[in-house]
């Protein structure tokens, strides 16, 4: 059979699991179910909601219980305890499959890219039933379907790839908000990280297509979108007719009914002039920035492979807060990189000190297999990494809970994101700047913009009430 498109040939085999789940319902009496369990990043989660679409529309029954017909685990590698916590759920699923051997138990994602993993996963873990990874998880449906046929163990992975798979079927854990894919892959390199390896090279999607989607979500009552790639800030740099990031933003901050557009992950070695005016002078553009630094240490910088100093990056932050004076920066820190010395730490301090972030990410350095900087000397020991640790989270929560303060009784449009699940009959919202408010309200206010007075910061939320 010839298809004109891949998105054909996997709707093709949609179709033709439906017909086979359909004859296991009238076997068993019942809907079957299928239960995703998504870890990482918000690519993972973005990923999850393509898998969840397509077995929504091969007839699965969505649950979060892990007794069901199909589980599937969508792993993340990026530290070495993500790998260790997916083989504890896998030892606790094998119980569930002893009792339910016709159970189909899938994993995919990144932790499936890496080769001693899949040896491992066929050597001590034989019960799994399909495994696939990140470049070919668009073939989903057909994958179950050797796997619904073969009644055999199925596995797919793909080094690489340079394909990009649109019209998907999808489902949104939110209506009224998104995330949208605008590239695949890294091109970076950083000494510490897997991702490149696991995700492939930078692949950008074309931009008619990231504008076609936006519309979509905004016909269909989305009022935010989160575009979403490992470095943003070099979209469209492989395209055939290059366009950047900047030039991207203005063109969906042009589709109506988008009223926020947040972006993440940016790189400071890529965040451009344009990007920052861009910025500024946008009236939908939430103002917030995740800006990632890991040290302060421009010796360490260089071994980490980010190209930028510390001053190239105090710079940036002088750029933006002169373009755009009440941003939102937060950023990640990692602590303990082979060879950080303590002047190295100081370093680190020094520009939480001076940059004084909204929040941070901070991590223990985790030494990942096949990263260049697994292989240095002078990795540092428990104790010291534990002490330093320790300081940087006291100066960043000081300095988050004093950046709290700022907007304290001033009111602020807040978007309702979800019933509050620890304060009854209230609400939680999001500040442009990404701080969280928690105010009296229902969930009639959920997806809608209100406006929000901020009664009392507490130290990294606020108490608000809203404003008629």
């Amino acid at each position: 059979m010839e298809f004109t498109s891949e998105s054909e040939k996997q709707q093709y085999y949609i179709e033709q699991c439906r017909a086979l789940i359909l004859a296991k319902e009238q076997q068993y009496g019942r809907k079957l179910t299928a239960c995703v369990v998504t870890f990482g990043c918000q690519m993972n989660f973005k990923d999850s909601e393509k898998l969840i679409g397509i077995l929504n529309e091969i007839g699965y029954e969505q649950t979060e219980d892990e007794h069901a017909d199909l589980v599937l685990y969508n792993t993340c590698t990026v530290r070495e305890n993500a790998n260790l916590k997916i083989y504890g759920r896998l030892g606790y699923l094998s119980k569930i499959k002893e009792k339910n051997p016709a159970m189909i138990i899938g994993l995919c994602g990144c932790m499936m890219q890496e080769a001693h993993v899949v040896d491992k996963l066929n050597k001590s873990y034989k019960f799994i039933d399909l495994i696939f990874g990140t470049h070919n998880i668009f073939l989903f449906a057909q994958l179950l379907y050797e796997r619904l046929m073969s009644g055999h163990k199925v596995e797919s992975i793909w080094e690489e790839t340079s394909e990009i798979v649109e019209e998907l079927p999808s489902v949104r854990k939110y209506h009224f908000k998104s995330g949208v894919n605008i590239m695949y892959g890294c091109n970076n390199f950083c000494s510490y990280c897997i991702v490149p390896y696991v995700r492939g090279r930078e692949r950008s999607r074309n931009p008619e297509d990231i504008i076609r989607e936006v519309e979509a979500l905004a016909a269909d009552g989305v009022v935010e979108v989160m575009l979403l790639g490992q470095n943003v800030n070099s979209y469209g740099k492989t395209l055939e007719h290059p366009i950047s990031f900047a030039r991207l933003l203005k063109r969906v901050e042009e589709v109506d009914g988008i009223e926020r557009i947040r972006f993440m992950t940016s790189h400071p070695k890529d965040l451009s002039d344009e990007l920052i005016a861009t910025m500024a002078e946008s009236k939908k553009i939430c103002k917030h920035l995740h800006l990632p630094i890991q040290s302060g240490s421009t010796s360490l910088l260089k071994k980490m492979n980010r190209k930028y100093t510390k001053e190239d990056y105090l710079l940036l932050v002088e750029k933006l807060r002169s373009a755009i004076p009440d941003i939102g920066l937060t950023t990640d820190i990692i602590v303990g990189f082979p060879g950080e010395t303590e002047e190295d730490f100081q370093d680190t301090l020094d520009v939480v000190q001076k940059v004084r972030f909204d929040s941070a990410f901070t991590f223990i350095y985790s030494k990942r297999s096949g990263t260049p900087a697994a292989e240095m000397e002078n990795q540092i020991g428990e104790d010291v990494v534990k002490e330093r640790f320790s300081r940087l989270l006291n100066l960043v929560n000081q300095i988050s809970k004093e950046k709290t303060t700022l907007l304290e009784k001033t009111t602020q449009p807040v978007l309702v994101e979800e019933v509050n699940a620890k304060l009854e009959h209230y609400v939680t919202g999001r500040l442009s700047n990404n701080c969280l408010v928690h105010f009296p309200g229902d969930k009639e206010l959920i997806g809608r913009i209100i406006q929000v007075s901020l009664k009392e910061a507490k130290g990294f939320y606020y108490i608000g009430e809203q404003v008629n």
